[in-house]
């Protein structure tokens, strides 16, 4: 397997038509490091990883892959593979065949291929399926041959277009762990495709959000959740309540609530408060943001609590307990822990315009 190398775009933008699908995203991939393209449908994430991939020219920019210039360079001279959301394994074929195409296609020895061949299956855990078919194969057994099929080829960098989109959520899990400690025995640069916030935050080492097109934020995962730059980021990134509210003096005031936070990055004044649902503590009475309980969901190993507040509707999410409930109409008191608190700028606050 080659050694992982680093991939970074400049200024990349790509138009259809009218539409920016892609507008001016600077990106650095490490060597060896998974990075993570996160966000809505329509963000521009997929188009990104086709520039990379070779699939789709830039409209401007470059794209660099281990310091050379692949921007004009055609997809098969890249070296770089993907994993698709739809496996494009041949139903006609076996899984060895599946996985040793690519190899014949290049015209290799037959004893290369076979080798190659089996070690991929190997490393994916599946040496024991190659004479079956895909349809003899689950979900997750199929995505795994997708990624041997993609490992064969021995590339320099590993695309994945959110390939585990077809899997029901405990398998999703799994193979996502698998992909993941995969991975890191590898030692391959990789750039992930995903939608799912939970995804994004358990497989990655750097997570970047996009909206509409735009590079939003860059960082380490727990970077991304604890410390959001934007409304877009803190609202898309897990649940997030946010309040208006007041920061002065070492204190953050919520409807007519103070508590005290100090945050060196923010400046006196109007504040978006944003607080985690996990944050939200709740207690029957003493200090805290003066709230009502208008709903009580039982979610197994927590309860999801939405509760009305002078300063907006909030929704705790506080570890079940059969001996402690809420019941819709009781007045509560909220308070909130530090760790999961941030401040927003009123400027980083609004929505992203232009």
């Amino acid at each position: 397997m080659a050694e992982g190398v680093p991939v970074r775009l400049e200024g990349v933008t790509k138009r259809f038509g009218a539409v920016v699908a892609v507008d001016r995203v600077d990106l650095e991939v490490p060597a060896g490091r998974l990075v993570t393209l996160l966000g809505p449908s329509g963000c521009g994430k997929t188009t990104t990883l086709r520039i990379v991939a070779g699939l789709e020219r830039p409209t401007a920019g470059r794209v660099w892959i281990a310091g050379e210039d692949v921007t004009d360079l055609p997809a098969a001279r890249r070296g770089v593979t993907m994993v698709f959301q739809s496996y494009a394994l041949f139903p006609h074929l076996t899984v060895f065949e599946n996985v040793a195409y690519g190899l014949r296609v290049q015209r290799l020895p037959a004893a290369e291929v076979r080798r190659r061949t089996l070690e991929a299956l190997e490393l994916v855990g599946l040496p024991e399926t190659a004479d079956r078919y895909p349809a003899q194969l689950s979900g997750g057994q199929q995505q795994r041959v997708a990624l041997a099929r993609a490992l064969v080829m021995q590339p320099r960098v590993l695309l994945f277009d959110e390939p585990l989109s077809n899997l029901d959520a405990k398998l999703r899990r799994r193979v996502r762990a698998e992909i993941r400690m995969l991975q890191r025995r590898l030692g391959i640069t990789s750039l992930y495709v995903t939608h799912d916030q939970s995804e994004a935050l358990a497989l990655s080492d750097v997570v970047v959000v996009m909206n509409q097109g735009r590079v939003e934020q860059v960082g380490a995962p727990e970077e991304v959740y604890r410390r959001p730059q934007t409304r877009f980021v803190a609202d898309f990134i897990g649940e997030a309540n946010l309040l208006p509210a007041e920061y002065r003096d070492g204190a953050v005031e919520v409807a007519g609530y103070r508590f005290p936070f100090v945050q060196e990055d923010v400046r006196e004044g109007p504040v978006t408060l944003m607080v985690r649902p996990e944050a939200v503590v709740l207690a029957r009475d003493g200090a805290g943001l003066a709230g009502v309980v208008r709903g009580a969901f039982f979610m197994g190993m927590t309860t999801e609590y939405l509760l009305e507040t002078p300063a907006g509707e909030v929704l705790a999410t506080r570890p079940y307990r059969a001996d402690w409930r809420l019941a819709p109409g009781q007045e509560v008191r909220l308070r909130f822990e530090e760790a999961g608190v941030y401040l927003l700028p009123a400027d980083a606050a609004r929505e992203r315009s232009g």
